[in-house]
């Protein structure tokens, strides 16, 4: 891979990192278990660790809390932190805070609802009887059941909002792609009721804000910063959104020959980290 230099130096001088964490530094199983280092990402992140640029990792799923997905990339021998691993929920728990909503029903299982309850969120569960409900919020649930069902259409016919941490069909793993759970949760919901779901996990501003706020970043680093990952509709949009440098990973569900509309389309695709591991 040669990059040219204008991406030489934005990769060399970054701001900061946002990388995913399926398909991207590690491969997981379909349950969301342990997880296996891909190809230099452990070096990749100890040369940002030795250089002092921040990263944080970043991953779509909402199976686990943050800090059981740190561990589980520390044993994996990432040099990753606790406060450096972001799951949707912990965005989603960022902007309910900032948009002052106290009650939020969570179709999700305890790994998806515990940055809400450490945010202190009035959280109830998916098919727990509720009045005052201001907001439904889906994640990893592969219990949902039909009184998960009734009772989010119950609060959402109310006036509650339709959240998401993710509205993408799959997800890398070492056996191929797996089903999300709440793309197939929200088709149901929004069949019912005709609310879409606001995303708040990636591709949406919010998430790339609460990972650069993590970092203690000025909002004015946004175009300083590069994002990694191996989903199109995820990362690489993401990153396009806000101006920062899109590297997209072909070691995930990103097809190497894919044609892309432009907000898809990473500025640079790598076969594998190596090349960034020797820039850095």
């Amino acid at each position: 891979m040669t990059f040219t230099p204008e991406t030489r130096s934005r990769l060399q001088d970054a701001a900061g990192y946002i990388f995913d964490m399926d398909g991207t530094i590690a491969l997981g199983d379909a349950q969301s278990g342990g997880h296996n280092a891909l190809p230099h990402a452990v070096a990749v992140l100890e040369a940002l660790q030795a250089r002092g640029t921040p990263f944080v990792v970043f991953t779509n799923g909402t199976a686990k809390p943050p800090a059981a997905y740190a561990a589980s990339l520390r044993k994996a021998g990432f040099p990753v932190e606790d406060w450096q691993m972001l799951t949707p929920s912990s965005s989603t728990a960022d902007w309910l805070k900032r948009q002052g909503v106290g009650k939020v029903r969570v179709l999700g299982n305890a790994g998806c609802r515990a940055p809400l309850d450490d945010a202190g969120l009035a959280v109830v569960g998916p098919s727990e009887e509720a009045e005052g409900v201001e907001a439904v919020y889906t994640g990893w649930f592969r219990e949902f059941d039909f009184p998960a069902l009734e009772a989010a259409c119950d609060s959402l016919w109310k006036g509650a909002r339709l959240l998401t941490a993710s509205n993408v069909p799959f997800f890398a793993t070492a056996n191929g792609r797996a089903i999300g759970a709440s793309y197939p949760i929200n088709a149901m919901l929004t069949a019912m009721t005709s609310k879409r779901p606001r995303i708040l996990g990636k591709p949406s501003r919010v998430a790339f804000e609460t990972a650069r706020l993590l970092m203690g970043l000025p909002r004015s680093a946004a175009k300083q910063m590069v994002v990694v990952g191996d989903d199109p509709a995820l990362e690489m949009r993401m990153a396009n959104a806000v101006g920062a440098l899109s590297v997209g990973m072909a070691t995930g569900i990103m097809a190497g020959d894919a044609i892309l509309p432009e907000r898809d389309r990473p500025s640079v695709l790598l076969q594998s980290l190596e090349p960034l591991l020797e820039i850095l």
